[in-house]
């Protein structure tokens, strides 16, 4: 799978993105009517029990609209807190550490979300099972989506469409399911081969092939076991 690279600069283009859409084109007209010269402490407090993450990217928020702001991590992504747990202090100018705020806020708990949902599955499979992610991401925003299952223990299953091979039911309702597997086979270069079947009788038919991954979907408990 296409690794996943969150780089100062990725993190910062991203944010500045976010920024320029809150911002656009008058800027905060609300944080605008606090003083300019208010200096405030803020401490970022857990609301729930959960897996943190996206730290640096809030952190770069607050960067980019003032670089006086310090923003002081107390944990690290990944780490599991308790509701009321100290995630970060914020030391800056009131007004733009309000203007950051939302930004910095949605990344946090977007990623923070993704990752203690991702972790309670987790916990429920236990040991023997992978939790996998889809390609069923926001649009540009796979990268951190992905990066949050990783957090939450998840494993990331292809990133994209040129990572392997996965023969799924409309592949399967445009071609004849055992040519296309023996045409990938054919073609596969390296790259791992996985074939969607919802029933046995698909199941049967591609029976001693070489490929790599059986994905056995919408079946019963019953066709699952018989599977």
């Amino acid at each position: 799978m296409s690794k996943i690279k969150l780089s100062k600069e990725f993190i910062r283009s991203t944010v500045k993105l976010a920024l320029n859409e809150d911002l656009f084109p008058s800027g905060d007209i609300t944080s605008n009517l606090i003083e300019n010269n208010k200096q405030v402490i803020v401490k970022l407090l857990s609301n729930q029990n959960a897996i943190v993450g996206g730290l640096l990217f809030a952190k770069q928020a607050f960067e980019l609209i003032d670089s006086k702001i310090k923003f002081i991590i107390k944990i690290k992504d990944g780490s599991k807190v308790r509701k009321g747990s100290l995630i970060a202090i914020i030391k800056g100018n009131a007004k733009n550490i309000l203007i950051a705020e939302r930004v910095a806020l949605n990344f946090l708990s977007h990623i923070s979300g993704i990752a203690t949902k991702t972790n309670n599955f987790v916990k429920l499979v236990g040991k023997k099972t992978k939790i996998c992610c889809t390609r069923k991401t926001i649009p540009n925003l796979r990268v951190i989506q992905k990066y949050a299952v990783k957090l939450g223990g998840g494993t990331n299953h292809r990133f994209n469409l040129s990572d392997e091979y996965l023969i799924k039911d409309n592949h399967i309702a445009s071609s004849d399911l055992k040519s296309i597997v023996l045409k990938a086979i054919k073609n596969k270069k390296g790259k791992k081969i996985t074939v969607e079947v919802d029933n046995m009788k698909q199941l049967k038919s591609i029976l001693g092939l070489r490929f790599n991954t059986v994905l056995l979907d919408n079946m019963s408990i019953k066709t699952l076991r018989k599977s």
